[in-house]
């Protein structure tokens, strides 16, 4: 038997139950927000302008479709995985994995965010440069899911656990 988590009360099992849940309703969060993306990035090649697409053009919208693609497995794979190890004993396991892959999922998320983003500016004001903005996405992308947490993270105090 497992001592109850001196911080929460919760016993182990308690733990991962919740923090499962935890993950689903995250993933929830993004999986429509990648599913958005994606189907819009699925409809572009059979849109009249999709031939109008410079190198430059192709070159960012086959990023942003990999990404979204990317993105949309690792968010959908923990639940399939969940149904399939129902009832195993392998709780945890899906969790640490499912965890792995929302982090995998969000840093392809941002570059399909980023990458259609300067696509779009691309194409409408036909300048390769304005495509940059696309950089400043994915400067805030970069500093709002990953440098600020990890900044966060850095200046917990060290005996702090959860």
């Amino acid at each position: 038997m497992t001592l109850p988590d001196p911080e929460t009360h919760e016993s182990h099992w308690v733990r991962v139950n919740r923090e499962l849940g935890e993950l689903v309703q995250e993933l929830r969060v993004a999986v429509t927000g990648v599913q958005v993306l994606f189907g819009f990035l699925l409809t572009v090649p059979f849109q009249a302008g999709y031939s109008k697409l410079d190198a430059i053009g192709l070159a960012l919208y086959l990023v942003a479709l990999l990404g979204a693609a990317t993105a949309s497995v690792c968010f959908i794979a923990p639940a399939v995985q969940h149904r399939l190890l129902f009832r195993t004993k392998l709780k945890e396991k899906v969790l640490k994995r499912g965890n792995r892959l929302a982090i995998i999922g969000s840093a392809s998320l941002a570059v399909a965010i980023s990458g259609a983003v300067a696509l779009v500016m691309e194409f409408v004001l036909r300048n390769p440069l304005v495509s940059l903005a696309g950089a400043g996405v994915a400067a805030a992308v970069t500093w709002l899911w990953w440098l600020q947490p990890l900044a966060d993270l850095r200046s917990r105090p060290r005996d702090h656990v959860s």
